[in-house]
């Protein structure tokens, strides 16, 4: 079985007490250079590495992060994931990834195991399915270091970052308006999501500014974003058994719009001859379609760095943190033909 050394070792070989060792590696003043000198040239020779668990235990820290994301297999959230960890091995923490597959259940269970594995603190986007976040606030009010990102918790004070969800939503929707669509339908995420809300309202003010009128049966919501291609159908199915069947549709997800795509060629109904589509996705595989999807690109590997960024800043901070921000990054249209 592997014995890693310890600093026990290292004195007993050096004839040195424990403490004057652990001082010697930390580089502490207090200690004579010729001692320091032989500690670590003793410590690289044995190829010592400080036991994570007791240095944890000592400083009341596990040098790791929780990461709660709804399915790694989304684009979006593979690219944040790769920014999160860009930064955190980088500045010494471990990422633990967890999955609430859009369920507001697994949601409570991952977080409350993360915080038994006692991380030093939280990167959050929550689940289609949480509209009540008291899980999330408990730990907050105890002192748990927590930062949302893309789908965010108004009612929790702290550090925020999104991509502009409004803005991305405005260009897709007068992207359709612009090759003479008319009759445009937004198929989106459950509606209290802050990405629903903020890409609805972008819908919304780009039909009102080109004098469209806004059709409440056009706006169709998936409980779980997407994730079961059986709500997509539901969906596409009751906008096209509409009587004025939509010309367009904005579809404002990553997973809803392959879900669209998938429903729409089920159907036989053919893009863009019979129905316009523009989405918000990061795949790259928009490209090898044909035709190829138009949609809006956030900066999902930046805003994954920024949320590990002001996460760690608040986990090293010396003293409270109440000065919070809210960071918005903006979206790019990927117009393709």
């Amino acid at each position: 079985m592997f014995e890693p050394s310890t600093l026990k070792d290292i004195a007993k070989a050096l004839g040195l007490s424990t403490s004057t060792v652990s001082r010697a590696l930390r580089d502490t003043h207090e200690i004579s250079a010729e001692t320091k000198k032989i500690v670590l040239e003793y410590a690289e020779k044995i190829n010592y590495r400080p036991n994570p668990i007791a240095l944890s235990l000592k400083e009341r820290r596990s040098k790791s992060i929780g990461v709660l994301v709804s399915e790694v297999a989304n684009h979006y959230f593979s690219q944040a994931i790769n920014g999160i960890e860009s930064i955190a091995y980088d500045r010494g923490y471990h990422v633990i990834i967890t999955q609430t597959h859009e369920s507001y259940e697994r949601e409570k269970i991952n977080i409350q195991h993360l915080a038994s594995r006692s991380v030093d603190g939280l990167l959050v986007s929550l689940s289609a399915e949480t509209s009540d976040t008291t899980h999330l606030k408990n730990l907050h009010q105890r002192g748990l270091p927590i930062v949302f990102f893309d789908r965010v918790a108004a009612d929790i004070d702290t550090h925020k970052i999104v991509a502009n969800n409004e803005k991305g939503a405005f260009e897709a929707t007068e992207f359709l308006i612009n090759k003479g669509y008319k009759r445009i339908a937004h198929l989106t995420s459950t509606s209290h999501l802050s990405i629903s809300i903020e890409r609805l309202l972008g819908y919304k003010k780009a039909l009102q500014q080109h004098h469209l009128p806004v059709c409440e049966d056009y706006i169709k919501h998936c409980a779980h974003g997407g994730m079961f291609l059986d709500e997509v159908e539901s969906a596409i199915n009751s906008l096209m058994n509409l009587p004025e069947k939509p010309d367009a549709i904005f579809v404002a997800g990553d997973r809803l719009s392959v879900g669209c795509l998938m429903v729409l060629k089920k159907l036989n109904i053919k893009v863009p001859d019979d129905i316009g589509i523009a989405g918000f996705s990061n795949s790259d595989v928009l490209d090898l379609l044909n035709p190829p999807l138009t949609a809006v690109h956030q900066p999902a590997y930046e805003i994954g760095q920024i949320a590990t960024e002001m996460l760690i800043n608040l986990i090293e901070s010396k003293y409270p943190v109440y000065e919070f921000e809210n960071k918005v990054l903006d979206t790019s249209l990927s117009i393709r033909s």
